[in-house]
């Protein structure tokens, strides 16, 4: 009997039925499907129904999963253009002399990786044959993100092709003598190969999604027309686990990036053992970038399956696929058939008689070697619908072998990311597999031989000549001969020369404005490309909305609610600016493909990605040395800066440490600018150095760290004299003197002291220089340090110069030569910010700054706590002229109490 009280069915659901007797007759027959014909089949027709459905345009929740079977049918393949034998005798060729260089390397305890390349060597072999554009091609060509352990078997083809040799392939990991390979796609260190650095997890397939929308950015905005380009990105299962690999795959669907395919290598296996032990990676995929709004492409089974797939006819086949969990899989990889017979087809009574049918050569053709991503058609077919698939990005999901061809003691084993070499026998057991035309006797002393057919060999022709007809040889880095950029006029510049006069401006406004000077320029004012991460009215950008435009592929579809605003929201398919939302990961991507388009697209773009200080270099300092790895130029601004600047938010706000971490990257040039006028001299030398003429010895691949504060100070004229904008630009020059100042000593023979200070801190050394004249006698000189890094940059220099019997002496000690007294410096940030020159410093040396955790406090208030206002710097002062004997020992603690300290 039916309870009165129950909710019903309808009651659960908000849409109203209009034929509730319509809706009545699907259940039931729904129902009786399931009765009739069991469960398995009326999900299987449910989810035929919802495919029909999806591909008819009906608005309905998108179908998650799919069976564990190929997207793309035996059927349905299409034929692959070239010749598939010729094509298989290359990648045998590829496979050899991958796994011969890291052997043969193994003997100098340099490592590598055979296995992954040999999983995927397929994959990237119908690509260069028939999909990856080159360098000539149109736009300019594919982007390529190679999985970095893969890096062996990509250059085994630049072998085949011509590209390298013996003593390259020899010297693989090996690069101090000048003629080595590198481990990994290394721009920095291989800059005609590899163009993107990916062998820090994770940020391969970020930096692809945010290179493809690039790619977009530029050809909307009329840069260049790059719309031809594709990106792929290689990847692997296990790496897919990093949260930046899946970080951004909503924005790359949310704006049709077709012009992007991702190839997940699902060999199952991460470096120490199954992606998924007990699950399945790829359906856990599959759901998650169907989710996200992806097109997903299955290519798991080989055709070795196509005969057991139709003996299927109930369905079990597909259902025991579906439930065996990866590792299960992996151990059918290396057990027998009889095994295989017992522990998949036995489960089920229906398998078990279609395993009557099956003999046990044919079982383990298929469990062992029959894989979709092992085969040339499968991937061809897999490729060829991703790059005619539009509107979405594409995820081809290829199951292939850990450690494929390399033998029984590879295949799918746990260890075989840390195996590093094959026995001789092992060889010529994986040569009479590959079918390679290597003897005994080439095997001299036990040492492996690389394989060559020959320069003028059919093979390579053949390679080439794909190539050729693709635009040239991939993987490559181009480096144009670009004209330099026209320097911006010069009153942008000196603008900030005369001061602020009355008025207190913050350096992070100072920033801004000079940017909306520059951004004007008729000539590289377009080459702007800022980016922050939904900070901007923080940062007091918001006027530049409305002249540059946010960037959105779909312009401004609503009218926004502050368009009666003179700064109002404004999204425009040209837009310039990129406004992330709140990912300084997301914004690190793009900053990493703006800053290198001179390479990648033949154009010099000019990013600037500003954001909260304490939140770029601490959170994303991978990706900032995957930048300096990749080449990028350009200007990341730390906004907000400083321990004690940001009045009221605590520790996790305060930065006392960017400089830190910045001087730890050897491409970061790293700046602490106190005055509006340092901000000017600094922005403009990084353009004449990155864009437009470098000095002989300059290495114009560099990118600029600055950071800038949010706290309302004047802000001084420029000094007057030689040298100032050199001082500024190489680290530190004198400010003003206790006399330039205007200050009165008393006494003729006072004591003196030098006060160094950066950024902020200047402002409490001037003020510490002034109540150390009036109150205690004592003459202090100025000095503004912008940068303590590159001070101690040279000093190495210096020193490294003196080994080879080179005399220079360091900028820092020709600066500070003669200056009478003691060095105190003072920082904003740790002290080891500023002790970074002290063995360089030929004076007494001593330093302040706030180091420990940061507080919420006013800024007075956390400037006594860390003990660096003014006060704090007078009473260090007169300890450090106490102990030279300089001023009475009572005076410290006169000043102390006098202070409150």
């Amino acid at each position: 009997m039916t309870d009165p009280n129950a909710i019903q069915p309808s009651e659960l659901d908000q849409l109203p039925d209009r034929d509730p007797e319509e809706t009545a007759e699907w259940q039931a027959s729904l129902d009786a499907v399931a009765k009739a014909a069991g469960p398995h089949r009326a999900a299987y027709l449910m989810r035929r129904t919802l495919e029909r459905a999806e591909a008819g345009g009906i608005a309905l929740p998108k179908l998650l999963e799919t069976d564990y079977v190929n997207t793309i049918p035996t059927a349905a393949e299409p034929s692959a253009p070239g010749d598939e034998a010729m094509e298989h005798r290359i990648t045998a060729w590829n496979r050899w002399n991958a796994a011969a260089m890291v052997t043969r390397g193994s003997k100098y305890g340099v490592g590598g990786h055979i296995a992954t390349f040999a999983s995927a060597a397929w994959l990237y072999e119908t690509g260069f044959n028939h999909f990856f554009k080159g360098k000539e091609a149109d736009g300019s060509g594919d982007q390529l993100y190679i999985q970095g352990h893969a890096s062996p078997g990509i250059y085994a083809r630049a072998f085949l092709d011509g590209r390298l040799n013996e003593d390259h392939l020899d010297n693989f990991r090996r690069e101090a003598g000048g003629n080595g390979l590198p481990s990994y796609p290394h721009p920095r260190r291989l800059p005609w190969l590899w163009e993107f650095p990916t062998v820090s997890m994770g940020l391969g397939p970020l930096s692809a999604i945010y290179q493809a929308r690039f790619n977009r950015y530029l050809t909307n905005r009329g840069i260049k027309d790059v719309s031809a380009s594709h990106v792929w990105a290689f990847l692997g299962d296990g790496e897919m686990d990093e949260p930046e690999s899946t970080a951004a795959l909503a924005l790359a669907s949310r704006e049709g990036l077709d012009n992007l395919t991702f190839v997940i290598n699902c060999n199952l296996q991460r470096l120490d053992g199954p992606v998924r032990a007990n699950f399945k990676i790829v359906q856990e995929l599959e759901a998650q970038f169907r989710g996200a709004g992806w097109n997903v492409i299955k290519s798991l089974w080989g055709n070795a399956w196509d005969e057991l797939f139709q003996l299927d006819t109930t369905g079990a086949l597909v259902r025991r696929l579906r439930e065996v969990p990866d590792a299960q899989v992996q151990t059918y990889q290396t057990r027998g058939a009889a095994y295989i017979r017992e522990d998949f087809f036995g489960k089920d009574p229906a398998l078990a008689e279609m395993a009557k049918l099956l003999s046990d050569d044919k079982i383990l053709e298929c469990f062992h070697f029959s894989r979709g991503g092992h085969e040339a058609r499968k991937v061809y077919a897999a490729y060829k619908a991703a790059v005619e698939f539009k509107g979405a990005p594409t995820v081809i999901l290829a199951q292939t072998v850990k450690g494929n061809t390399l033998g029984e003691g590879f295949a799918s084993k746990n260890a075989n990311h840390q195996m590093k070499k094959l026995t001789v026998d092992e060889f010529k057991t994986m040569r009479d597999l590959l079918e390679l035309p290597i003897k005994d006797s080439d095997f001299v002393d036990g040492v492996v031989p690389y394989g060559h057919p020959g320069a003028d060999s059919p093979e390579v022709r053949y390679l080439q000549e794909r190539r050729a007809a693709l635009g040239g040889p991939a993987p490559a880095r181009r480096t144009h001969a670009l004209a330099p950029l026209p320097a911006p006029a010069e009153k942008a510049f000196a603008s900030f020369d005369k001061g602020s006069g009355t008025q207190n401006v913050a350096t992070t406004m100072a920033f801004v404005r000079l940017i909306k000077d520059l951004v004007r320029d008729k000539e590289t004012g377009k080459r702007w490309v800022p980016i922050v991460p939904d900070e901007a009215r923080t940062f007091g950008m918001e006027s530049l909305f409305p002249s540059l435009g946010i960037y959105s592929p779909k312009g401004q579809t609503y009218e926004p609610v502050d368009r009666d605003q003179l700064m109002y929201y404004k999204e425009a398919e040209n837009g310039q600016i990129l406004n992330e939302g709140i990912t300084e990961a997301g914004s690190m991507a793009d900053f990493i493909a703006a800053s290198t388009a001179y390479s990648t697209h033949g154009e010099a773009m000019i990013p600037f990605y500003i954001f909260y200080s304490m939140f770029g270099w601490q959170r994303t300092a991978d990706q900032m040395w995957q930048l300096g790895d990749q080449l990028g130029r350009g200007f990341l601004v730390g906004a907000t800066a400083g321990r004690t600047t940001l009045t009221g938010e605590g520790l996790q706000h305060a930065d006392g440490h960017s400089p830190v971490i910045a001087a730890t990257n050897p491409a970061a040039l790293t700046y602490d600018p106190a005055f509006a006028y340092e901000v000017a001299a600094i922005v403009k030398d990084g353009l004449r150095r990155m864009y437009g003429e470098a000095a002989p010895g300059e290495d114009p691949n560099v990118f600029y760290y600055l950071t800038v504060y949010n706290e309302p100070l004047p802000q001084p004229a420029k000094p007057s004299g030689l040298g100032i904008d050199e001082g500024i630009v190489k680290g530190l020059y004198r400010f003003n003197t206790a006399e330039s100042a205007g200050l009165n000593v008393a006494a003729a023979n006072a004591p003196r002291i030098q006060l160094l200070g950066s950024g902020t801190a200047i402002h409490w050394v001037l003020e510490a220089q002034k109540l150390l004249a009036e109150e205690w006698g004592v003459a202090a000189d100025v000095w503004s340090a912008t940068s303590w890094t590159e001070l101690r940059r040279d000093a190495l220099e210096a020193d490294a110069a003196l080994l080879r019997g080179e005399e220079r002496v360091p900028y820092v000690r020709q600066a500070l030569h003669g200056s009478d007294g003691p060095v105190l410096a003072v920082s904003d940030y740790m002290r080891q910010v500023p002790d970074q020159i002290a063995q360089w410093v030929e004076q007494d040396w001593s330093s302040l700054g706030a180091d420990g955790f940061g507080l919420s406090d006013t800024r007075e208030g956390a400037r006594r706590h860390f003990g660096v206002d003014a006060e704090s710097v007078v009473v260090a002062a007169l300890a450090q002229l106490a102990r030279r004997g300089e001023v009475k020992a009572t005076a410290v603690k006169e000043a102390r109490e006098k202070y409150g300290l």
